[in-house]
């Protein structure tokens, strides 16, 4: 598309804008965040284990996540993409919001250091492991749409159908179903400003950390991201290792990475009636 003079002066305008308000939501220096986990690193003590589960490729899976608990979702082979929802298990209404958890953040990368905030400002989700930062925020799931158009078979499982499923088995419904992230999904953008597909950023038994900061009602789909390249529907299952987490450290990077992630703890400090300090488990 060809702007007009008048159009790229107001996307000028618009970024300067962006760049305002970032330069003064970032005036507390964030913290570094560290390179991505090895993958040999991490180990999870077997007493520390609540559960093991192998979602199937085109399937999806459930569970209540309690406060504390971790999920490790493991990319066995090194093909597959997990996509995610949660929702406040105890009022449904509040739920993951990927575009805040862009844009407050200041950032569409998710990695080790990030957390997945609500449509309330709250942290859901805290990446305490990771050892790709390949996966995405913004394109979302597949569809019986995308998968016609990639593999010629719109009738394979697909995420959107996946969550709707999902959300049924929860006790809700498709209203309830909103978009997603992505694990294991290398999406990228380039000077374009069109998606890429970096597969070279995923390998097989990379794994992501999640931490949950409530409870919390969670569904995965394990089915092919709409961009990945892939001429045949990739069959392939994830493994999902749900532990209990150590006690919180009072500089624990999820929680003290970002004035922003400070923040959504002292609101979910607020909403436990907490203090800040004693938020921290």
């Amino acid at each position: 598309m060809i702007l007009t003079e008048e159009q790229k002066a107001e996307v000028a305008a618009h970024t300067r804008r962006y760049n305002e308000l970032k330069a003064a939501g970032q005036d507390h220096a964030p913290r570094a965040l560290p390179p991505p986990t090895a993958r040999d690193a991490a180990p999870i003590a077997t007493d520390a284990i609540i559960h093991r589960e192998v979602i199937p490729a085109g399937w999806y899976w459930t569970t209540r996540l309690n406060r504390g608990d971790t999920l490790r979702i493991v990319d066995t082979a090194g093909i597959s993409t997990v996509s995610l929802l949660a929702w406040n298990a105890a009022d449904t209404t509040e739920r993951l919001n990927h575009a805040d958890t862009i844009k407050v953040q200041w950032a569409a990368r998710l990695q080790k250091g990030r957390v997945l905030l609500s449509d309330m400002g709250r942290a859901l989700l805290a990446i305490t492991e990771d050892t790709s930062a390949a996966h995405d925020a913004v394109v979302g799931g597949s569809t019986a749409a995308t998968n016609q158009a990639n593999y010629g078979d719109g009738n394979l499982r697909n995420t959107r159908e996946n969550f709707i499923l999902a959300a049924t088995k929860l006790g809700l419904d498709r209203r309830d179903v909103h978009p997603c992230v992505s694990f294991f999904a290398p999406v990228a953008i380039d000077a374009n400003g069109k998606f890429v597909w970096s597969e070279g950023r995923r390998e097989k038994g990379d794994f992501v950390e999640l931490r949950a900061e409530m409870d919390l009602l969670i569904a995965l789909s394990n089915c092919p991201h709409p961009l990945d390249p892939a001429t045949t529907y990739p069959h392939a299952s994830v493994e999902i290792v749900r532990y209990r987490a150590g006690a919180l450290a009072a500089d624990d990077l999820c929680r003290t990475a970002t004035a922003e992630a400070i923040r959504a703890y002292e609101n979910n400090a607020m909403y436990f009636g907490e203090t800040s300090e004693g938020a921290v488990r």
